[in-house]
């Protein structure tokens, strides 16, 4: 395929729309607690529903792009998820959030199948970490503004209930539930989407057999492979840390300090999506100044002192740390992909349906952190995180990429 600015472009407004979708369960987490009973693993239960439906359709989502293009394959996905966000919109109880969420996140995996690849081959894959980063940034920006969409809401209905465009959702939201009012944004968030891709000229891909997701024989030949198995191990550890702190902050803070969660709480994590956006622009110059593996092991140990400082510190030490861990994780996912991608010489495609399959992270990690918690109490069930930032720092060491990402010495090394 012929590089493509389009094609990086609509890749990018697709992260954006991901991530505001995704990055919001956290923020609510306090009130689903209360709106719904719940203890600290049910409530869990809910990202894990999002976050599992990663492993149930990356790889056949890999496949079906075989057989339709990308184009119908995003309008689809956008379809899916506005159907799940239309389920708990209208029927707002715990068990339709379970299989609304579990719905949305199918959705959100066709299209991570989808657009990665597609990164990849748009902007050149010496300048995939780079891009990678920028869309990371992108996501990180969608993240800060969802949990401040998620307060002004809740806090509109509260104070406007009776006028203009929140009379209209005063009708339809139940008054002890007023978060639900944002899953009927994401319906039409989810319906714009699928209008500007349908109404797009939308370049066709042409796959090389490198990108191509293959079937399920070649994904059973790449797992027995031990650095695909690594990096998919990191990709967990990445998607379970990154939802593993921003699940918890609200809840955290409301537990050991007393701060009101549909304000502070929304508004830390907010902050932590926030500085991830900033963290992606010092990434984006530092990628093309340094090794990826050097960047990825100074930011991961600079994550680690930031999250022991949340956990043990004072309020206000944890008001600016859970940020600061955002600020820090902000190249990983991206530099864990693009090490991954270019340490094998075929099979890209496959390769990348595997290692979105690994976002289940996202699902397995709240989930230990919540149980815990229940057991132990939220703090020690954070510590959990420990090891999975212990792990991605590992992936600094002994990463060898095939490529290594493009600097302004345009250094090329080849690892054996």
């Amino acid at each position: 395929m012929k590089r493509s600015s389009y094609a990086v472009f609509l890749v990018m407004l697709t992260f954006f729309v991901i991530s505001f979708l995704t990055n919001v369960i956290g923020p609510l987490i306090p009130d689903m607690i209360t709106g719904f009973s719940l203890s600290l693993t049910l409530v869990a239960l809910l990202p894990f529903a999002f976050f599992i439906a990663y492993g149930v359709m990356s790889i056949p989502s890999g496949m079906l792009i075989e057989k339709y293009n990308e184009k119908k394959m995003m309008i689809v996905a956008f379809v899916i998820a506005l159907l799940g966000s239309l389920m708990l919109a209208l029927f707002p109880n715990y068990l339709s959030a379970v299989f609304s969420l579990f719905v949305i996140g199918c959705g959100m995996a066709m299209l991570q199948v989808v657009i990665n690849p597609l990164l990849r081959t748009a902007g050149g894959e010496e300048h995939y970490a780079f891009y990678s980063v920028l869309a990371q940034l992108i996501f990180g920006l969608a993240s800060f503004l969802s949990p401040l969409a998620y307060s002004g809401m809740v806090s509109g209905l509260k104070q406007h209930s009776n006028s203009g465009f929140f009379a209209l959702f005063n009708k339809v939201v139940p008054a002890n539930l007023p978060w639900i009012s944002l899953y009927f944004l994401f319906v039409v968030i989810c319906l714009a989407m699928v209008v500007v891709i349908a109404v797009s000229k939308f370049p066709k891909v042409e796959l090389t057999s490198d990108e191509k997701a293959g079937q399920w024989a070649t994904h059973v030949q790449l797992f027995k492979t031990k650095k695909v198995v690594l990096f998919f191990i990191g990709m967990i550890c990445y998607v379970g840390t990154e939802q593993g702190v921003a699940n918890w902050i609200s809840q955290f803070l409301f537990t050991y300090h007393g701060l009101d969660p549909q304000k502070t709480g929304a508004d830390t994590v907010a902050y932590f999506w926030g500085l991830m956006t900033a963290g992606g622009v010092l990434g984006l110059l530092l990628l093309k100044l340094l090794d990826s593996r050097i960047v990825l092991i100074s930011f991961t140990i600079l994550a680690i002192l930031s999250l022991s400082a949340a956990l043990f510190g004072s309020a206000k030490i944890a008001l600016v740390a859970f940020p600061m861990v955002g600020f820090f994780a902000s190249v990983m996912y991206p530099i864990i992909f693009s090490l991954a991608l270019n340490s094998v010489e075929e099979h890209h495609g496959s390769f990348s349906g595997i290692l979105v399959t690994g976002i289940i992270g996202g699902a397995i990690i709240p989930l230990v952190v919540g149980w815990l918690g229940d057991q132990l109490g939220l703090r020690a069930g954070m510590c959990f995180l420990y090891l999975t930032m212990g792990y991605i720092l590992s992936i600094g060491f002994w990463a060898k990429p095939i490529i290594t990402n493009k600097t302004i010495k345009l250094f090329k090394k080849d690892s054996q």
